[in-house]
Formats: structure tokens, sequence, C-alpha cells
């Protein structure tokens, strides 16, 4: 049976329901699947589709989010893939749509990534499973927003360096950012913006994290940025937590749990 569908971006796809081979081009939402129980549907993976191991390590994997191998997703045969407005290419897209049915998100908030979950469950047969993890994020939800200290602290959070990149107000991450009672110091800005230490230090921002993901801060990077801006507690934090929608916000609320308590 073929039903009709609308994407985030607005677009309708026509998908052949309940699917039954599905290709991932998003980790975040590969690990959604999974949850959503769709061990069998799912053929294709990227490679940085490294949630559950189980998959990264027996699922085709089809390249990378933005070097997607287009003739391994065809030989795939897929009959939906699960695509992201920001982490896939446009043109890649276009071209697989082409041929198959693309279901894309677009992700700036909290509630955005809710709303991707359970349409995610929608198209995949899995509305209940969906709804299920929803619940249990809003549960999180409430019970950190009660922790967190709204309006206190300002923070800053990187993702990038060489040159220094952070997060503006419209990114999932700083929807995460104010859920855990931190004003983020580029919140007027847009996406992800260059910065300098010189800005950062003018800023002055009480907390500064640097991510995980996608650039791999370490030690030596917190002891850079202290130098800069030494008035700033400096730390680093788990990407996936901040910047992975989907079924990882589960586990993602008691890690700002604990972060709330540390800051």
């Amino acid at each position: 049976m073929v039903e009709l569908f609308r994407d985030m971006t607005g677009k309708e796809i026509k998908v052949s329901f309940p699917p039954k081979r599905i290709v991932s081009l998003v980790p975040s939402q590969t690990e959604l699947l999974y949850d959503l129980k769709l061990e069998e549907q799912v053929v294709g993976i990227t490679k940085f589709c490294v949630h559950p191991e189980s998959w990264f390590r027996s699922k085709r994997r089809i390249g990378g989010t933005k070097q997607l191998d287009i003739s391994k997703i065809k030989s795939l045969q897929p009959d939906l893939i699960i695509a992201n407005k920001e982490e896939n290419e446009r043109d890649q897209i276009a071209q697989l749509s082409s041929e198959f049915p693309v279901w894309t998100s677009d992700i700036s908030t909290i509630d955005d990534a809710l709303t991707m979950i359970k349409q995610v469950g929608m198209i995949t047969g899995q509305l209940s499973k969906a709804e299920e993890i929803i619940a249990n994020i809003q549960t999180g939800l409430r019970c950190l927003a009660d922790r967190a200290v709204q309006d206190t602290r300002k923070a800053a959070y990187f993702i990038w360096y060489k040159p220094w990149m952070t997060v503006g107000g419209d990114t999932y991450i700083n929807s995460m950012m104010e859920m855990a009672g931190l004003i983020n110091v580029f919140k007027s800005s847009t996406r992800y913006p260059e910065t300098t230490l010189q800005e950062l230090e003018r800023l002055k921002p009480d907390t500064i994290l640097l991510s995980s993901e996608p650039f791999p801060f370490k030690d030596l990077h917190v002891a850079e940025m202290k130098a800069a801006v030494p008035s700033a507690d400096v730390m680093l934090v788990d990407g996936e937590m901040f910047s992975w929608y989907g079924s990882r916000m589960i586990k993602a609320i008691p890690y700002l749990k604990t972060l709330i308590n540390t800051i």
C-alpha cells in the first residue's frame, strides 16, 4: 500500500507502507530507528552511525553524511531514505529523491526533535513506540527544567578549532543549552559563526563548553582557552548529548542534570 507523507521541509513523498528497506543518512536518526525496533528494516547507514555498535559493525555503510556513496545506496534499493536538511548535502539528496522516497528532517529546537521522532514513527509504522519515547523524553525535560537555574549563567559552546566555531541561537544545541539553564553569549548569531578568543574575552562567558564532536577537543584546548579567558570555567563535554536529536535525548537528560550540578 502506498501512502503519502510530508517531511519537515514541506515536501510530499509517496512511501510503500510500511517500508521494508530503510537507509538512514543521519547518525542520531539511525539510533532512533534502532530504538523503534526496526532491526530488519534498516539496510544501510553512514560510517558515522556509531550507535548502536551492533549496527555499526553489521549494517551496510553508504559513505559519510556529506559524502554519500550514491551507487551503494542505489544497490540497496531502499523504499525509504531518512535524511536531514543540515547534515546532508542538498545536491545528493536531490539526486536520491529523483529515484527514491527521501524523508528529510529539519531540526532547530527540542520541539522540532520531538516532532521528528513522532513523524519517523508514523512513516515507519512504529507510532506507538515513538510516542512512548517522546513521553519518556518529556518527563525528563520537565524534571530538568525544574533543576536548571534559568537565565543566570552565560556560556559559549564550541564545535571547531582553527577557526574557533561556536553555535548561534537558531540551533538545536542552543536549545539544549537553554534547557540546562545556560545563556548562549552567541545567541544573536545564526547557525555556526566563527569567532576569536579576543571576542570571547569581551563577551565574558561564565562557562565555556568544548564539545567532543565534530572537532575532538582535548585537555590541551582547555588549557589554551583558560589562558585566553581566565575568568571562565572551561570544560570538555559530550557532543552527542547536546547535538544528537532523537532517542539519545533520553540519555542526554541525566547527563545535563550532572552538568548543571557541576557548574
